[in-house]
Parts: structure tokens; C-alpha cells; sequence
């Protein structure tokens, strides 16, 4: 008889027979929380553990596949500008990538130099089963988060735990993986600065940068269906770096990502992704210029413009003419705030929207829009990646990953000298989960059914 047919028949045999009541032994339990028992209303949430781990690992996966893939654009295409600094020449004029350059050769930055070394052409870059995934700026401060929030056993990091752990884990000096707002914040830390202190535009002259929203955004993931609770874990992280506009930019990515785990499974990814998308914008003021931001591109959108279109409009609207109140061109010493957290909002709101839910497509019109490209794609792939799960991941591309990941390329001081994989990765992940439906969600964990009971608002 075939093995794989014994082995699944006897894994039956030992559900069927296991004692009702008990934990079933491959359930991830967390040895440093105690479980509380909860009676369940009919109105909780009902969420699969299981399904959740799934989905898990799936971010991380579909994260790292759309940051190595944007990286290969970075900073390839930042429109037209005038930089007073005179440091890249007085006047810049770059058009954009459409989506004839995809498998077309990749092209310097727009300050010169070589094009990428990931990939001669624009294309997805993987790792095969036997590879590892390096750490990035996207993921690896991500990474320090989850880290600290599981071994604090905490559901909302103090400042001294944010400072330490900054200090503890990233490189002293460069090149350490930082850039703008976080190497503000990181060397305010060296002074003794301590979260929130390190965003105040008077010490922090980078606060309005891109930073906290590829910092952030897992926050949305440990507090599955509660925007507000994520929102509260999330508060301290985000104003690590970000102030206003900067920081409800942050935000809408942690309400989306919240969002992610009650999306309608009778809807298609498309109909969800849309639908999270606006709910998430009913939390951005209406006066301020990322609510602008938003209901111009979706307004291009319903039109039916071109996703093209719609960018280069925002290079003029925004980066030029500075519309809405959007200042930061005026105001940035770098490529008129070619990394800002506005004009990468705008974009990639372009990507979301356009992309339909499509991951491929997605990633492809984040990778092609310019300016800081692997940032949006990044967000989206995780985003995307938790919906889909691992499976969905793999199936899309038809072809198995590496679940390995190496924070230590970009960070330091971590246990097994950096190595780590997404399945340990994803069960870290449960555990943050567990405390903050117990301390923060009013909730309960059932470990024999492995679901949590969430309450709703």
C-alpha cells in the first residue's frame, strides 16, 4: 500500500479517536500564556487558527515575492522635477514605465549608476525551494515588531521596548538598511530619544516620509476583524517615525490589513479588496490630502483611465503642481519626496485599485508605477499573500517556494544567527493573536476547536 495512503488514513484514525476535550498535539500552543476560558456570544467572530497560520506564512511569502520584485524599479522612475538642492542637476525629466516595459530590460535609477543585479529584465524575482529569502527594509522592521511583541508578551510595546529593541537589533552604523524617517528616528534613539519623541517634526525633519507603512502594517493581522483594536497596538510603532499625514497613511494600511481576515468568501477577491479599500478611506479626513489622494485615483478608476494615466496625472497634480495641499515637493531635500509617504500612497493606490485583487497584477503595476516601487508592491503582496494563503501563493504561480527567510542580512542579534522560516514566523505570529483576543479584543482561544472568539464593536 502506498505510505503516504497509510500515513493519511492512521492521521484519521487518531483524530477520530483523540478524547473530546483534548488539544490536538500539532494545535501551536503559546507554553508562556495562560489560556483563560471564555464562553463564546453569538454575535464573536469566529476564526480558524489553522486557516490563520495558513494565511500567515502566505504574507510573508507573498510580501517577499513583491519586494525582491519592486526592488528591481526602485527608484528607476520618479517623473519630472526640479531638485533645489541642484545635488541630481537642475532639472530631471524621467518618463515612467508602462506595461509594454514588463519583461522589457530593467534601467537605472534615476540618479545613474547600474541597473538592478536581481534581474536583468522587469519580472518576478523567487526563490526556489532551496533558497532564502533575505530581509529588507520592508519586512525586517516588520519582523523586529513581532519579535518584541512575543517576547515582551505584550499586545502594545512601550517606547523603552521600541528604543531597545531599534538599538539591540539594527546595525549601529551604515550600511545598516535604513533610510530617511527611520534613520532619523534610529539616531534620535542613540541620543536617548524614545518613541514618540523620535517623530516630532522639531527633532525628526523626515516625519512625512514613507517608513511607518512598511513598519507597521502587520499590526492589522493581530487584531483579525478589529480595526480600532489594531489601530490602538499599532498607535506607538507608527509615531516611532510618522506624525499626521504620514502616520493616517500608516493607518490605512493597518485597517486594511485588519480587514483582510473578515473579507466574504462568497466575494471575489476584486469585490473584497475594493470594499477594504473604502472602508479604510472613511478613516482619512476628508480635508487632509491622502483622502484627495484616494478619491482622485478612484475616480480615475470608475472612469475607466488607463492605470497609466492615472499616474502620470499624479506625477503633474502632486509632485509639480502640488494640489490638495500637498507640499512636500516643495518642502523635501531629496528628488522633490520621491519617497515620501504621499506621492507612494497615491501610487499605490493605483496598484490596489487596478490590480483588482489579481496579485500578478498587482505586483506587476506596483513594480511598473516608479518612484519607491518595492514599498506599495511589498504591501500589497502581504496583504494579497494572507488572503490567498501559502497554497493560493504557490497555485497562482504554479511552482513551490523556499519558507526560509535570513533577517540577519539586514538586521542583527537574533537566535540560530539570523535563519528563521515562515511556518516558525507564522506561529509567532498566532501567539501575538492569542494575548491581544484575551488582553485587547475581549475574545477567547479555544485550543481543542483551534479557533478564537472575537467580539465585535
Amino acid at each position: 500500500m502506498n505510505l503516504r495512503l497509510v500515513f493519511f488514513m492512521a492521521t484519521l484514525l487518531l483524530v477520530a479517536c483523540k478524547p473530546k476535550g483534548q488539544i490536538d498535539p500539532s494545535t501551536p500552543v503559546d507554553q508562556d500564556l495562560t489560556y483563560e476560558p471564555y464562553q463564546p456570544n453569538s454575535t464573536d467572530l469566529e476564526i480558524s487558527r489553522a486557516e490563520y497560520q495558513e494565511k500567515l506564512h502566505g504574507f510573508w511569502l507573498g510580501q517577499c515575492i513583491a519586494n525582491w520584485t519592486g526592488i528591481v524599479t526602485e527608484l528607476d522612475k520618479v517623473g519630472a522635477f526640479t531638485d533645489k538642492t541642484g545635488y541630481f542637476g537642475e532639472v530631471n525629466t524621467m518618463p515612467f514605465y508602462t506595461r509594454e516595459d514588463w519583461g522589457k530590460p530593467d534601467l537605472p535609477r534615476f540618479f545613474g549608476g547600474e541597473p538592478s543585479e536581481l534581474s536583468p529584465t522587469i519580472d518576478f524575482v523567487f526563490e526556489n525551494e532551496d533558497g532564502i529569502w533575505g530581509a529588507d527594509d520592508d519586512t525586517d522592521i516588520e519582523y523586529i515588531y513581532q519579535h518584541l511583541a512575543f517576547t515582551h508578551q505584550t499586545s502594545k510595546l512601550s517606547g523603552e521596548q521600541i528604543r531597545e529593541g531599534w538599538l539591540k537589533h539594527i546595525i549601529g552604523e551604515e550600511e545598516n538598511y535604513l533610510w530617511v524617517s527611520n534613520q532619523s528616528a534610529f539616531d534620535l534613539m542613540k541620543e536617548g530619544v524614545i518613541p514618540p519623541q523620535t517623530s516630532d517634526p522639531e527633532k525628526n525633519p523626515n516625519w512625512d516620509q514613507i517608513d511607518a507603512q512598511l513598519t507597521t502594517e502587520i499590526f492589522g493581522f493581530f487584531a483579525p476583524g478589529r480595526p480600532d483594536k489594531a489601530l490602538e497596538m499599532a498607535h506607538l510603532p507608527i509615531r516611532t517615525t510618522a506624525r499626521e499625514e504620514a502616520a493616517w497613511i500608516s493607518e490605512y494600511h493597518v485597517i486594511l490589513y485588519a480587514l483582510a481576515s473578515v473579507a466574504d468568501p462568497e466575494k471575489s477577491l476584486k469585490e473584497n479588496i475594493h470594499w477594504m479599500a473604502d472602508e479604510a478611506r472613511k478613516h482619512l479626513p476628508d480635508d487632509s490630502y491622502p483622502a484627495k489622494m484616494y478619491d482622485f485615483v478612484k475616480g480615475q478608476y470608475l472612469a475607466g483611465v488607463a492605470w497609466e494615466q492615472t499616474r502620470d496625472s499624479l506625477n503633474t497634480r502632486y509632485q509639480i503642481n502640488m494640489e490638495d495641499g500637498y507640499t512636500t515637493p516643495e518642502t523635501s531635500g531629496f528628488c522633490n519626496g520621491c519617497v515620501a509617504a504621499g506621492i507612494n500612497f497615491a501610487a499605490g493606490i493605483v496598484s490596489l485599485l487596478y490590480g483588482e485583487g489579481d496579485y500578478k497584477e498587482t505586483v506587476k503595476i506596483g513594480t511598473l508605477a516608479g518612484w519607491d516601487s518595492d514599498n506599495p508592491t511589498a504591501t500589497w503582496g502581504g496583504l494579497l499573500g494572507f488572503m490567498m494563503g501559502r497554497e493560493g501563493i504557490e497555485k497562482t504561480f504554479d511552482r513551490k517556494f523556499s519558507d526560509q527567510y535570513f533577517i540577519h542580512r539586514t538586521r542583527q542579534n537574533f537566535m540560530n544567527d539570523g535563519m528563521d522560516n515562515f511556518v516558525d514566523m507564522a506561529n509567532t505570529g498566532l501567539f501575538i493573536v492569542d494575548r491581544a483576543v484575551q488582553e485587547e479584543l475581549g475574545g477567547g482561544v479555544d485550543l481543542v476547536k483551534n479557533v478564537w472568539y472575537i467580539p465585535q464593536k
